[in-house]
């Protein structure tokens, strides 16, 4: 398998899991993790050499992320304790319960940013920097899943700007959907520059060269939504947090306001629903350090949030 299947890539505030991983771990002779989007590996594997005497269930949807993580977990010789399923994370929990039910884990990782491997794999369709299929699925080859092309030609305009709105926080919504449904009466819309010059003809000429892209949003809301990123996140936090042992952390690791709103409001509500045995560790989210900015400029919008099951 070529090493250009799945890049690796720098893992987002390592340090920071990794000492809350080691907290919780100190005392155990076998300590059970699970990371809920392997993506290059990099935490799992990573946690797997730091922590030798751990046992790491790790999970990814992405048919490479899968393939490349098998490749390397037989080249490190820990397949006997580092354990890769392909799967959305939102499965993880039913799949323990119907395969794994003694299971409790004393750390569990979400790291929910998109692995730098799907920007930098231009045929996937999640950036616009080169022409690309308009796809954008994590779970690519899954005909059961709508691309993005299939998104803004299909979908009224109405719902297509209401999406545009909701997930990327895009105020020109309107303006974009408007723009997309008058182009494909002409042709369909299916690559990334195409849609990338549609989005930048909606904004204002003054409002066109900004610090940011003007398709920045929408591509991250056509990626929220044909992912369904926002669902799975919301639908299963107080799964994963049931998963753990008495003394155990849950950490989210998200890259912009919805997801951290998300997070931040599930934590608070599994806090209320057990205060006996729930904490949130970070009252404030834990934000990359000078250090990791500086290596890796991507982490910029990265917070952490970390909540405990009480011994």
């Amino acid at each position: 398998m070529s090493e250009e299947l799945y890049k690796t890539h720098y893992s987002v505030m390592y340090d920071d899991c990794l000492k809350a991983f080691k907290e919780v771990s100190e005392a155990i002779d076998k300590p059970i993790f699970a990371d809920m989007t392997f993506g290059g590996g990099g935490h799992s594997l990573g946690f797997a050499e730091e922590i030798p005497n751990c046992h790491m269930y790790s999970v990814d949807q992405d048919p490479e992320a899968y393939e490349n993580g098998l490749k390397l977990i037989n080249e490190k010789n820990i397949s006997d304790r580092v354990f890769l399923n392909k799967m959305n994370f939102e499965i993880f929990p039913i799949w323990i319960q119907e395969n794994k039910p003694e299971l409790k884990f004393d750390a569990i990782l979400a790291d929910l940013g998109v692995s730098s491997h799907h920007f930098d794999k231009f045929e996937r369709g999640f950036s616009f920097r080169e022409d690309a299929p308009l796809d954008m699925r994590m779970d690519v080859g899954n005909d059961n899943i709508y691309t993005a092309a299939e998104v803004v030609n299909e979908m009224d305009e109405e719902d297509l700007a209401n999406l545009i709105f909701k997930y990327g926080e895009e105020r020109l919504s309107r303006r974009i959907a408007k723009k997309i449904v008058e182009a494909r009466e002409t042709a369909p819309i299916e690559t990334t520059k195409q849609l990338e010059e549609l989005v930048f003809l909606s904004y204002p000429k003054s409002q066109r060269h900004g610090r940011i892209h003007p398709a920045t949003k929408t591509f991250q809301a056509l990626r929220i939504f044909v992912n369904r990123e926002l669902e799975v996140l919301e639908n299963t936090l107080q799964s994963l947090y049931d998963l753990l042992a008495p003394g155990g952390v849950l950490c989210i690791i998200s890259f912009h306001s919805l997801e951290d709103r998300i997070a931040k409001h599930k934590f608070k509500e599994i806090f209320q629903t057990h205060k006996n045995t729930a904490k949130i560790i970070t009252k404030k989210p834990i934000y990359p350090s000078e250090k990791e900015l500086t290596e890796n400029p991507r982490s910029r919008s990265a917070k952490l949030r970390i909540l405990s099951k009480l011994e």
